[in-house]
């Protein structure tokens, strides 16, 4: 896979080719196996369609409506009403790399040669991407079961030349405009394609996809400010040893401690917990750090499993079997995607609140040793950094509410036939809020260690240290002094985070982190 090109086959995808399609613009082929495999399900479909026994999404109506036979001169008319009525989404637009995602993952079912799409169909959904046209999708109208239903919609819409997209210049025109303006036809749905492009997880396991790449980057950033708040702290690394993570074998927690072990080597600020105000141990906050955020990167390591297993899938209903079957089932249920999404949302709330207690921590004069209250220059006239915790505390408080699961809740739909739903898409969307605030909190953390550590003058911090010192004030994060506006400061800090510019300031010194 190259990040300019992604060739969809009947394999499925992998994560790295989603976030390429998604976030950077790859351009999408179908391999000539996926075409083929899509020509062969189509005559089955074909076949179906002209006998005269009713099948389901072939030649019947859908959900709690399916008892009913369609004659062949009302198909195209079933087909293109559902994607009409379906595309019932209401609210604000969601991001274009959601939408990108959602389409990309539809595409790559398509091509599994399982759902009895014409190729035309997936060749058109492929054109509209490579062209940059993203339909317009509303944040509310998918409850997680029979596919992301009404998100799916509108992008199929779009592939009619009906509804509204956003043009590569990021203008909304209507959709027939923008494919007449690329010269790509609309596409005369027939029978069973119009279910086909509905029938999917598409949109909650694109944002799982984006949601793993942007956290494993995350916990990386955390085991770094974790480590600088220890040192700002003058607690001890010894808690960091390997052979007491490998006393309790969890892969992640390992990790965690390697790589705080990593940024400390060679720091003149550690093992200083003796010193004036003697110390048995650090509070928890600091010693069980890598605990926290270990447990964090095995539910990750989890919500990877999943998400790969569902790039592996053909999601649709009904499918078409080898040997020509076509079969009704229930794999468009997004439980198993639901779940870790949930799971995820309960990981990064509890690393957000262990971080803002270590900077809660920085801030207290009563408990800092030695630090200056808020890390104030002039105490009582400044006060440093008492509102950036007010603001995190904020953000984490956030967090825990986010972090109630979607997945418990089910609201039956289509008459009681739909009577149980996964709520996955619900789910997906409070993770990707979720995973915006841990970043700030990282950065709030940051901001407050790096100043604490530069006030602990006649101590050498450790080199990894001292590179991020030198990268954070070059990207626009001040050190100490006097109050100013912080603002600037703390979103300096969240861009340096979340772009990676944390973790690439400190590998060349620690060499690769987990």
């Amino acid at each position: 896979m190259d990040m300019h090109n992604v060739v969809v086959g009947t394999a499925g995808a992998t994560a790295e080719d989603v976030v390429a399609v998604a976030r950077g613009e790859a351009r999408v082929d179908l391999s000539r196996e996926a075409l083929d495999a899509l020509g062969a399900a189509r005559e089955v479909v074909d076949a179906l369609a002209a006998k005269p026994d009713p099948v389901y999404g072939v030649s019947t109506g859908f959900g709690a409506l399916a008892v009913r036979h369609i004659s062949p001169g009302l198909r195209t008319q079933l087909q293109r009403n559902i994607v009409r009525s379906h595309a019932a989404g209401m609210g604000p637009r969601v991001e274009r790399e959601v939408v990108r995602a959602l389409m990309f993952l539809r595409l790559k079912t398509l091509c599994s040669g399982r759902t009895g799409v014409r190729p035309l169909v997936a060749q058109t959904m492929a054109a509209i991407l490579n062209a940059g046209i993203t339909p317009v999708v509303h944040e509310y109208g998918s409850l997680g079961c029979s596919g992301d239903l009404a998100p799916l919609s509108h992008c199929a819409l779009t592939l009619m030349g009906e509804g509204d997209a956003e043009g590569p210049d990021g203008v909304v025109r209507p959709a027939h405009e923008l494919l007449e303006a690329h010269r790509i036809e609309p596409v005369v749905l027939r029978e069973k394609e119009g279910l086909a492009l509905l029938n999917g997880t598409d949109g909650m396991l694109g944002m799982l996809v984006m949601a793993c790449a942007d956290l494993a980057r995350l916990f990386t950033a955390a085991d770094i400010t974790a480590a600088l708040s220890l040192e700002a702290l003058l607690g001890t690394e010894k808690v960091l040893a390997p052979e007491l993570h490998a006393i309790r074998p969890h892969p992640g927690q390992a990790a965690s401690a390697a790589n705080m072990l990593k940024v400390l080597a060679d720091s003149g600020l550690t093992g200083h917990h003796q010193d004036d105000a003697p110390r048995v141990q650090d509070a928890y906050s600091v010693r069980c750090a890598p605990q926290v955020a270990g447990a964090g990167r095995d539910t990750l390591a989890h919500a990877r499993v999943v998400a790969d297993r569902e790039l592996a899938a053909a999601v649709d209903n009904p499918v078409v079997l080898p040997g020509g079957r076509v079969e009704s089932n229930g794999n468009f249920h997004g439980a198993p995607v639901a779940y870790v999404l949930d799971f995820l949302a309960v990981a990064a709330a509890d690393l957000a609140s262990i971080a803002e207690r270590r900077t809660d921590r920085l801030l207290d004069k009563n408990r800092s040793h030695g630090l200056p209250p808020f890390l104030a220059d002039d105490p009582g006239v400044d006060s440093g950094l008492m509102i950036a915790q007010y603001t995190q505390a904020a953000l984490v408080s956030e967090m825990k509410r986010l972090a109630v699961p979607a997945s418990v809740d089910s609201i039956p739909s289509s008459a009681m036939q739909e009577d149980h739903v996964s709520m996955g898409w619900s789910a997906a969307r409070k993770l990707r809020h979720s995973v915006e605030n841990l970043g700030r909190v990282i950065a709030v953390e940051l901001v407050a260690a790096t100043r604490a550590i530069e006030l602990r003058e006649g101590l050498l911090p450790a080199p990894a240290t001292r590179a991020v010192l030198t990268a954070v004030r070059e990207a626009g994060v001040r050190g100490p002094g006097g109050d100013r506006y912080l603002a600037p400061d703390l979103a300096a800090a969240d861009s340096f985070v979340r772009s990676g510019g944390l973790v690439r300031a400190v590998e060349p010194v620690t060499g690769p982190l987990a």
